[in-house]
C-alpha cells in the first residue's frame, strides 16, 4: 500500500499543514518521553491497546490485516513504517507523542470518509460504512447496498438461505461469480471466509460468513483510482462485519424467489402434500408436469400444506400407513432441486437418522437431505411411511406420520392405509415462485 495515503491524512489532522510532505512535528523530533511499549505483553488493558493500534494503523495505511489484538511482527513493522513516514526513528516503540499524532492522523481519516458503524436494521448486520463516499443507500430482505454516486464505490451486504452453507464452498463460488474476476487472495478460517482481487477493473474484496441455513456476505467493490482510499476503508469494514452480532434477533431471512420442494400425491383426484414453508408467500406454485397448483389448505403448527392440481391423470398416490414408533434409521425420498443435479428432476434417495424427538411428533434429523427435500417422505426400514421432512432455519425435521394423517382428515382426504413400498412414483415436483 502506498504510504504516501499516512502522510496525507496527518496532513488533514493538521490544519495548518501545507502538504503531504512537511517536516515532522517538532514533538517527535525532539521527544524525550517514556516509551509507551507498543506491543504491550497479553492482559485484557494491553489486548484493548493493540486493538487500538492496530486499527489506528489501518486507517494510516500502514496496517494490512486482521484487527484482532494480537501481538505480532506485522504490527511492529506497521509501527515502525509509521515512525519513518513521520521522521521518526524507526524502534517499533511508539513514544507518548507519536501515539498522540497516530490517534489524530487515524481520526482524522475516519473524519474524511464519514467512518460510521451501524447496524443494519433488517438483518441485524453490524458493520462500518464510509458514509461520505457511499451516500446512495437502499435496502430490502436480501440485504442492502451502499454506493457512491458515480458508482466507483459499491458496497454490498446480502443474505440469503441455503440448507447446509459450507464455507469452503461459499468461497468457491465468491471466487468464480461473477465470471472474469482474479483472485489475488483467499482464506477460509473457522467462522468467516475472505476472497479478494480484480473484477474487471475494479478491485474487490469480500468477507462471509454462515449460521445454521443463513449466509451474509458483505463486498467491497472500488475503482483502482480510489485504492489509496479505499484500500484501508475495506480492511476496516472487513474488522468491524458482525454478521451474527449475540443477542440481536433479526428478522427471518428471504425465502428464495424460486423454491423447489418436492410433494406427495396423497389421492387419486390431485391433491399433493408438501411443506408449508415451502409455499410461503407464492406468486404461483407450479407442479412439474402438470402446470398450476391451488394451495386448498395449511396448517401453521404443522407446517404442512395441501395442493391441488386439476385434470391430472393416473396419479399413484404414497400409502401413509403409519408405524407404531418413531425408526431410528430413515430413508428420505425426494427430488432434489435442479441446483443440485445438474437441472435433473430424477427422484434420490437420502438416508439419515432421527436424533431426537420433539413434543408435537416432531423429530431432529442427524443430517440435512438438501435443496428440494421438503416436503419429501421418510420411510422406515421396510418402506413404511413414517413422517414427512421439514428443512428449518436450523435444522432438518421430521414431522411425524400421525400429526401428517390428521391434517389431511381435517380437509376431507383419506389417505391410502398399507405399505408405502417404492415411494418414487407418488412424489412431484413443487416450484413456488415469488416476487
Amino acid at each position: 500500500m502506498r504510504m504516501s495515503l499516512a502522510a496525507t491524512l496527518i496532513v488533514i489532522a493538521a490544519a495548518g499543514a501545507a502538504n503531504a510532505q512537511s517536516s515532522p512535528p517538532p514533538a517527535i523530533a525532539a521527544a524525550k518521553a517514556r516509551p509507551a511499549a507498543s506491543v504491550p505483553p497479553d492482559n485484557g488493558k494491553a489486548q484493548a491497546e493493540r486493538l487500538s493500534l492496530q486499527s489506528d494503523l489501518v486507517w494510516t495505511g500502514h496496517f494490512n490485516g486482521v484487527i484482532n489484538g494480537e501481538a505480532s511482527e506485522r504490527l511492529v513493522t506497521a509501527i515502525k513504517a509509521f515512525q519513518r513516514d513521520n521522521g521518526g526513528k524507526p524502534s517499533g516503540t511508539l513514544t507518548a507523542p507519536e501515539r498522540a499524532l497516530l490517534a489524530t492522523a487515524a481520526r482524522a481519516a475516519q473524519d474524511h470518509v464519514g467512518w460510521k458503524l451501524l447496524t443494519e436494521p433488517i438483518s441485524g448486520v453490524r458493520l462500518g460504512v464510509p458514509s461520505k463516499l457511499v451516500p446512495q443507500h437502499s435496502a430490502d430482505a436480501n440485504g442492502a447496498k451502499w454506493s457512491s454516486s458515480s458508482g466507483t464505490i459499491q458496497l454490498l451486504l446480502t443474505r440469503r438461505k441455503e440448507a447446509t452453507p459450507n464455507l469452503a464452498a461459499l468461497a468457491e463460488q465468491e471466487k468464480k461469480q461473477p465470471i472474469g474476476r482474479t483472485v489475488q487472495y483467499s482464506a477460509v478460517k473457522p467462522d468467516f471466509f475472505v476472497v479478494s482481487g480484480m473484477q474487471g477493473l475494479k478491485k474487490f474484496y469480500v468477507r462471509g460468513a454462515a449460521k445454521d441455513s443463513e449466509v451474509r456476505i458483505l463486498t467491497v467493490l472500488y475503482d483502482q483510482a480510489t485504492e489509496g482510499i479505499m484500500d484501508p476503508v475495506a480492511v476496516a469494514m472487513s474488522s468491524a462485519f458482525v454478521p451474527f452480532p449475540a443477542g440481536v434477533m433479526a428478522s427471518p431471512p428471504p425465502r428464495p424467489k424460486v423454491e423447489y420442494a418436492t410433494g406427495i400425491v396423497v389421492d387419486r383426484s390431485g391433491a399433493i402434500l408438501t411443506d408449508r414453508q415451502a409455499v410461503e408467500g407464492c406468486m404461483a406454485i407450479v407442479v412439474a408436469g402438470h402446470g398450476h397448483a391451488d394451495k386448498v389448505a395449511e396448517d401453521n403448527a404443522r407446517e404442512l400444506a395441501l395442493l391441488r392440481i386439476y385434470g391430472a391423470q393416473d396419479l399413484q398416490p404414497l400409502a401413509l400407513g403409519g408405524v407404531s414408533a418413531l425408526p431410528t434409521e430413515l430413508e428420505i425420498v425426494g427430488i432434489a432441486a435442479p441446483q443440485g443435479q445438474s437441472g435433473g428432476g430424477a427422484v434420490s434417495h437420502v438416508r439419515t437418522e432421527l436424533i431426537a424427538a420433539r413434543p408435537g411428533d416432531e423429530a431432529l434429523l442427524a443430517t440435512s437431505p438438501g435443496a428440494g427435500f421438503a416436503g419429501a417422505p421418510a420411510l422406515d426400514r421396510q418402506g413404511r411411511f413414517a413422517g414427512l421432512a421439514q428443512l428449518k432455519p436450523a435444522q432438518a425435521t421430521l414431522r411425524g406420520g400421525d400429526e401428517v394423517r390428521a391434517f389431511l382428515s381435517q380437509h376431507g382426504v383419506t389417505p391410502l392405509e398399507g405399505s408405502s413400498g417404492s415411494a418414487d412414483a407418488a412424489l412431484l415436483r413443487v416450484i413456488c415462485v415469488r416476487k
